[in-house]
């Protein structure tokens, strides 16, 4: 029961279109008319450069990261505990309410669970990953898939090993069907 109050935080949370409301009452733009049409940080960039940017991926980053951390430290949860709130963050931005189910690609959110998972352990070889596989195989949305693939294989890698729990690789999956399913185009 607690892990589904934490999962709907969490997914509200995810759901909040924090980088559209920049747009729209910052910026005076719908940042879905740039770029890829998601209402996403890149798009921010794309329509009011490097400091709304900023803003709205820390934003995104945030929304992602507190959930897990207030439920990680003020709730109790741990491990198998975490799983669905990690997965339901970032599925709240892919399919957030606020934008009739139709959200971003939930990048940030995704680096944002993973620091509330691991602090910098994994958002770091999670974003090396990215920026290997975005120089040795664009597009974004290939580098993505391939760097959550990898990712998959270093953590299966890590439980056979014995350092990285299993609850981690669930996560990891989760999150590779939710980022391949939202870098499908590309």
């Amino acid at each position: 029961m607690v892990e589904a109050l934490w999962s709907a935080v969490a997914f509200l949370s995810g759901s909040l279109p924090l980088a559209w409301w920049i747009g729209r009452w910052g910026m005076k733009v719908d940042i879905r008319r740039y770029g890829d049409g998601n209402p996403g940080a890149m798009n921010v960039r794309r329509a009011g450069g490097r400091g709304w940017f900023v803003l709205a991926l820390l934003l995104e980053f945030f929304k992602g990261a507190i959930p897990i951390w207030l439920a990680r430290h003020i709730g109790g949860l741990s491990d198998w505990q975490l799983i669905p709130l990690a997965i339901a963050a970032p599925v709240g931005h892919a399919f957030s309410p606020w934008l009739g189910f139709r959200g971003g690609k939930a990048l940030a959110v995704t680096f944002g669970v993973w620091s509330g998972l691991t602090l910098w352990q994994i958002p770091m070889l999670l974003g090396g990953l990215f920026a290997l596989f975005l120089r040795l195989a664009p597009p974004e949305a290939r580098a993505v898939r391939l760097g959550m693939l990898s990712l998959d294989g270093l953590l299966a890698f890590g439980v056979a090993a014995g350092w990285a729990p299993a609850a981690w690789l669930v996560v990891a999956l989760g999150h590779t069907v939710l980022l391949f399913w939202t870098h499908r185009r590309g």
